[in-house]
């Protein structure tokens, strides 16, 4: 699976995405004859090598003449990409991200998107941003696209409606739409200026997800953006690599808590009230608490998602006064469910891959108590039926 991960060292903007694309070897050429199908004119496309720091990298320019520069509407742009003879899957992801920037930028005037204006962002430079980033990713053959958190930046820019803290308010809107991770420049540093702009963070935050990707890295580029800063290369790092079918995750928390007043029948409907709500795993663990009195230590692994609701029931549920949170990684391999027709009946088996090769297969508990009731046999034996002729049809010999 190719993978991408987008490495935030000075800043995003759509630019600086299309710089790191094309420095990543995405064909310039098909690029912009991706972007020419769009049929809107008003644009030229160029880019060179550039360096920022000890850092090089391209940078991509777009310029626009007086039809590039008439203001537009978001809709316009979706028409134009709808309309266009694209690949449906950039389509759909190019719309996705024009629809998100129009939610953000009614949220901060309040307003509906059917009535948003975009003002700077109305101009045809924003539809070559986005649609050339969707497009340079295709041609990559990238399937999953990552990010580091993004960086916040600090001061103040100028825009139509005046002056603006940074982030913006719609830079602001997309991190918060997306529960975006930010770094915050360390006390006493000079104004960086802005770091992200709404393009890029509408992008980021529509295509990526924020985390580390478990991939074996063949390819490092990046796009440079136009600032020269003294504290920091304005450049965005681009990694391109295999991800491994050994999923890496950081979207999970450990829950624990210690009690030692509380029955079994207690801590077992605790443990059945957390997983109804959607712990990945909870269990038990025999401690000795204050005074060497035996205690019970309750473990769940929930999606962070979910730890406030995850907290409140065990805080409810439980005798405790307190509970521990940590965030967790922890790596998945690729597993499926399927049904297997054995010579006893029909049993769901689950199938564990590593390197796209089924590996093991488990027989699922409650298939094989129901044979075993309805038969009249052990549920060791159907288990053993179950396991050797699904390892047989899905393991090979």
């Amino acid at each position: 699976m190719r993978s991408a991960y987008f490495n935030c060292i000075g800043g995003a903007s759509g630019d600086m995405i299309l710089g790191a694309i094309v420095d990543a070897g995405a064909s310039f050429e098909r690029l912009t004859a991706a972007l020419d199908d769009l049929g809107v004119g008003g644009f030229w496309l160029s880019h060179r090598p550039a360096q920022r720091g000890a850092v090089r990298g391209t940078a991509v320019t777009v310029e626009l003449d007086e039809l590039g520069k008439r203001p537009r509407r978001w809709q316009d742009f979706v028409h134009a990409v709808e309309r266009s003879p694209l690949d449906a899957r950039v389509i759909d992801r190019s719309c996705a991200v024009f629809q998100r920037l129009a939610e953000a930028e009614a949220s901060v005037h309040g307003s509906t998107t059917e009535e948003v204006r975009l003002h700077e962002l109305g101009e045809v430079d924003t539809l070559v941003d986005v649609v050339g980033s969707v497009v340079g990713l295709d041609l990559l053959g990238i399937e999953h696209a990552y990010s580091s958190p993004l960086p916040t930046g600090s001061g103040m820019v100028n825009s139509a409606h005046g002056a603006l803290p940074v982030p913006t308010p719609a830079t602001s809107a997309l991190f918060a739409m997306a529960k975006a991770p930010t770094v915050t420049p360390p006390p006493g540093w000079p104004p960086t200026g802005e770091m992200v702009t709404p393009t890029g963070a509408a992008i980021l935050t529509t295509l990526a997800t924020f985390r580390q990707a478990n991939m074996r890295i063949e390819r490092v580029a990046h796009g440079v953006g136009a600032r020269q800063s003294r504290y920091y290369p304005n450049v965005l790092g681009l990694w391109i690599g295999e991800e491994s079918d050994t999923g890496y995750t950081t979207d999970v928390v450990l829950i624990e808590t210690n009690v030692d007043d509380m029955t079994g029948e207690m801590l077992a409907y605790a443990q059945e009230r957390l997983f109804d709500i959607g712990a990945r795993d909870v269990w038990f663990t025999a401690i000795q608490m204050k005074k060497n009195r035996p205690g019970t230590m309750l473990s769940a692994i929930v999606p962070s998602s979910i730890e406030t609701e995850v907290v409140e029931l065990v805080l409810r549920e439980t005798t405790t006064l307190g509970v521990r949170v940590r965030p967790l990684s922890r790596f998945e391999a690729e597993r499926e469910v399927v049904v297997v027709a054995t010579s006893l009946g029909l049993v769901q088996v689950k199938v564990k891959r590593l390197g796209g090769r089924n590996v093991s297969v488990s027989p699922e508990y409650e298939d094989c108590r129901r044979i075993a009731l309805a038969r009249g046999l052990s549920l060791r034996e159907v288990y053993g039926v179950a396991q050797r002729e699904a390892e047989q049809e899905l393991l090979g010999p």
